[in-house]
């Protein structure tokens, strides 16, 4: 009787049938496993052929790095653990840019998240046990204080908001944006448009939210209307947009254009005016602020500042890196500027 010609191993198999190893990619790619090893840690030194060999080989394989076993081997997580709000579509486009930075200098990123039943407290104790080697904090809500004293424990990367004036001691690194001047060039552009009833949603306690009232403040009264300055209360969420709009509605004069805090707020104002039988931009204009994804989309075109997503998402990991790899220890601050983002929901005072 012939033999049975045995069947073909699988490629994502080891010559064992156990889960492929690096030894095993070194074998099928014909190179040495440190070969291996800088290839798919992107380190310099193998040649582009070498590299292309390795990745075919490894795909083929279907290897996985084992990131537990090479953490423990070096003694380093190489993560970087961000803190979010899970309810801004913004954090949600700063997670995906901080993803590309991170890993193209050899990093990865955990994430943890701040819901309504989960604080950031919490968050961050979360990234901390996951043993992040740097924090980058979205918005961070805690006082300066807090902050210095966590940084002193982990590199501390504050994204999106400015500290107050200990902040140097705190030795805290700063990306953000100039929030008092987005708002200024928004209210500019109202006023270029003719509008000088021009009221704002607030967004709450906290420093992103005076900063950006604040901005609203000054570049009213640089315009003469210091007269017309209305703050109305709100927060972060649509639904103080809609709050603040039916307040509008119920008092009947509406101003001719609002300004809110950001863009759900924004989108919340706007909605909710449309739904009353408002035109908008035609009898009222509408801006936000973040220029999130929402805001881009066609049944809100809203006017909006953008915060430059990616560029912050470049410098809080580099400010991270150089923490973490280059033995900086000076604190840095790096205020990006806004730039403002006209569409459709903004048009000319109706006279």
């Amino acid at each position: 009787m012939d033999e049975a010609t045995p069947s073909p191993r699988p490629d994502h198999e080891s010559p064992t049938g156990a889960r492929p190893r690096l030894g095993d990619v070194a074998e099928r790619a014909g190179v040495s496993p440190a070969s291996v090893s800088l290839v798919l840690r992107g380190a310099a030194g193998p040649s582009q052929r070498t590299r292309q060999r390795v990745l075919q080989a490894a795909a083929d394989l279907g290897y996985q790095a084992d990131r537990t076993a090479s953490m423990l081997a070096s003694k380093r997580s190489r993560l970087l653990g961000v803190k979010i709000d899970i309810r801004s579509a913004f954090h949600a486009e700063l997670v995906e840019h901080l993803h590309t930075a991170a890993e193209a200098v050899g990093y990865d990123l955990v994430l943890s998240t701040e819901t309504h039943d989960r604080d950031e407290s919490k968050a961050i104790d979360t990234l901390l046990a996951y043993r992040s080697e740097a924090l980058i904090l979205l918005g961070p809500t805690s006082p300066t204080d807090t902050l210095a004293a966590l940084h002193r424990r982990s590199p501390v990367i504050v994204v999106g908001r400015r500290l107050t004036a200990t902040a140097p001691d705190a030795g805290l690194d700063v990306v953000r944006s100039s929030d008092g001047d987005g708002v200024g060039r928004t209210v500019d552009h109202l006023t270029d448009l003719g509008h000088v009833a021009i009221a704002y949603v607030d967004g709450g306690t906290g420093t992103i939210a005076t900063d950006r009232r604040r901005g609203y403040r000054t570049a009213m009264r640089r315009h003469g209307l210091a007269a017309h300055i209305r703050v109305l209360p709100g927060d972060s969420t649509e639904q103080a947009g809609e709050q603040a709009a039916r307040r509008l509605l119920s008092e009947g004069e509406l101003p001719t254009a609002v300004v809110a805090f950001n863009d759900r707020s924004a989108i919340g104002v706007l909605t909710t005016l449309r739904a009353a039988g408002v035109d908008v931009p035609g009898r009222v204009s509408v801006a936000g602020y973040d220029d999130d994804a929402l805001s881009r989309l066609s049944c809100f075109s809203l006017t909006t500042v953008s915060q430059n997503a990616q560029e912050q998402a470049t410098q809080a990991v580099t400010a991270a890196v150089e923490r973490l790899d280059g033995g900086r220890t000076d604190p840095r601050e790096v205020v990006l500027p806004p730039r403002l983002v006209v569409r459709e929901s903004t048009a000319a005072v109706h006279r």
